[in-house]
């Protein structure tokens, strides 16, 4: 939900539940059980629903919460066998291993449309994160979490090397030791350890005053303009694998493109006039 705890569905789906209130959409997990597992729907759905909120010009920030007690436990293992079995059963011959390829890189494409998306995504994280949730907040923008929560890169547990964006993107987060330390023991990684480690921008006490944190910074992101809010974000990912030279140079072309605006106007005005400026995107 938003900040005033209404939300208007947008698309249905099975394993999420998307709202909007006002410039604000909440992606919450509702996967099977009270763990959210992430199962053949998860996979399917969070590249469409992500596509849709890049284009949908009245969202300006996302949030993503697990309903329930927790987060997400990860892959859905019950369900996922019925999709892995008929290619793990094969032969082993390149037909087999190109369908699980396939099948892999269809499944990095759930987190990677967070990463892509335009709109900043922030995780709210309560209870258990493990496996997939860690790649899941991996791909998101901003991490916070409440003292309860526990963090587990787990696939190494089940003999999986975690394969859908945990081990690209936990590194520039967390730092190449912390992520190795992560992925290596696929152990359990409490909120404290998650904070002094920079997984996650905050910490607190509970539900309801994470609940107050997150609406706090959404409504303060809601509020600039989104060209402006969504340009940052692109030249931030731009930056991650790119020289500084190059970084200023295409922030300098970004805004030699895009300074132009009825945004900027309308806040050099609201300035001059001493009001709050209202941004429309434009």
């Amino acid at each position: 939900m938003g900040p005033n705890g209404n939300g208007e569905a947008m698309v249905e789906y099975k394993s999420l539940s998307v709202t909007r209130d006002e410039h604000v959409t909440t992606v919450e997990l509702i996967g099977p059980g009270r763990g959210n597992a992430m199962g053949p729907d998860f996979w399917a759905e969070m590249p469409l629903a992500f596509a849709e909120l890049d284009r949908d010009e009245a969202t300006r920030v996302v949030v993503v919460r697990g309903r329930g007690e927790h987060f997400t436990y990860g892959l859905d293992l019950k369900a996922t066998a019925a999709v892995l079995g008929p290619v793990i059963a094969g032969h082993n011959l390149a037909a087999e291993r190109a369908k699980l390829r396939d099948l892999v890189l269809a499944w990095q494409r759930a987190f990677g449309a967070i990463a892509d998306c335009r709109k900043p995504v922030i995780a709210a994280i309560d209870g258990w994160c493990i496996g997939g949730g860690v790649n899941l907040i991996a791909a998101c923008d901003v991490r916070l979490c409440t003292a309860a929560a526990k963090f587990s890169l787990r696939e190494p547990r089940i003999a999986i090397v975690p394969d859908v964006g945990a081990l690209q993107r936990l590194p520039k987060i967390i730092g190449e030791g912390a992520t190795r330390l992560m992925a290596f023991t696929a152990g359990d990684f409490d909120a404290d350890w998650a904070l002094s480690h920079n997984l996650v921008e905050g910490c607190y006490a509970d539900r309801a005053a994470l609940d107050v944190a997150v609406a706090e910074y959404v409504t303060m992101i809601a509020a600039n303009s989104p060209l402006a809010v969504q340009g940052t974000k692109q030249v931030l990912e731009f930056s991650k694998d790119a020289t500084t030279a190059a970084s200023l140079q295409f922030v300098a072309t970004w805004n030699s493109a895009f300074l132009q605006s009825n945004d900027l106007q309308e806040a050099m005005t609201a300035f001059m006039q001493g009001r709050p400026p209202e941004f429309r995107g434009t």
